[in-house]
């Protein structure tokens, strides 16, 4: 059984900063895994944020691109998610997944939460105005 724990939310004023982090751990982990970060607002469904492949390939949702940056430590096995400029549009329960990576059109996509077999607790991150 894989296990995911994420760590690293909190409240924050809106424009500040939040790093994520993601250990994966337990027995049949294999770091061939691509991993990726899913969040969900009350109310509201779980929606892809980034994902991130074993050859280095990335890829966010609009609504994050050039605040975000998703990242691996491979050693440590562990995945990050570096979250800055955040807006009260980001505030919801942040979610880590593990699983065989998703690509369509010749390139990676995040997929849906189906796409993957494992998931973490999650963290709650809230941003205020």
């Amino acid at each position: 059984e894989v296990q995911l724990v994420e760590s690293g939310g909190g409240s924050v004023q809106a424009g500040g900063s939040l790093r994520l982090s993601c250990a994966a751990s337990g027995y049949g982990y294999n770091s061939a895994y691509a991993m990726a970060w899913f969040r969900q607002a009350p109310g509201k469904g779980r929606e892809g944020v980034a994902a991130f492949d074993t050859d280095g390939t990335t890829i966010y949702t609009d609504s994050v691109k050039g605040r975000f940056t998703i990242s691996r430590d491979n050693a440590k096995n562990t995945l990050y998610l570096q979250m800055n400029s955040l807006k009260p549009e980001d505030t919801a329960m942040y979610y880590c997944a593990a699983g065989a990576g998703v690509y369509r059109d010749g390139g990676l996509d995040i997929g849906s939460e189906g796409d993957y077999g494992y998931w973490g607790q999650g963290t709650q991150v809230t941003v205020s105005s």
